[in-house]
């Protein structure tokens, strides 16, 4: 029953942080590309790497998971924005942008799971909470 603090909890903390991470890439890099949603999306990725192998191999626990996983991350991830992001631009024939998104996007995403994989690998190996 307590579990959806644990998911209120780390969505009141993640929403916000997606907005502010859209502000500021705006802010600092302008529209033409969605900088603020890679930002997003690659800063979930990472955390919900380390949250997967710190549930998986027992350094964090179930409500550690729905703190992090589905309430920060689950706020904090933009995916249905990137989606709908790739769709303007590609039917503003900006193909190569929307490409090139599309790449990095996923390259990023992809690598950044991997290397929160690590982190949590090193930080809990170390304490010894797992080998």
């Amino acid at each position: 029953m307590i579990d959806w603090l644990f998911v209120l909890a780390g969505a009141a903390v993640g929403a916000p942080v997606r907005y502010l991470i859209g502000i500021d890439a705006k802010y600092r890099y302008g529209t033409f590309f969605p900088w603020g949603t890679l930002a997003a999306n690659a800063a979930s990725c990472f955390v919900l790497g380390f949250v997967a192998r710190g549930v998986t191999d027992g350094g964090l626990g179930h409500q550690q998971y729905l703190l992090l996983a589905t309430g920060f991350c689950g706020a904090l991830s933009a995916w249905s924005t990137f989606s709908y992001e790739l769709l303007t631009m590609t039917s503003a024939r900006r193909t190569a942008v929307a490409g090139s998104d599309l790449l990095i996007t996923l390259t990023v995403g992809v690598g950044l799971s991997f290397a929160g994989a690590a982190v949590a690998n090193e930080i809990f190996c170390q304490a010894g909470s797992w080998e």
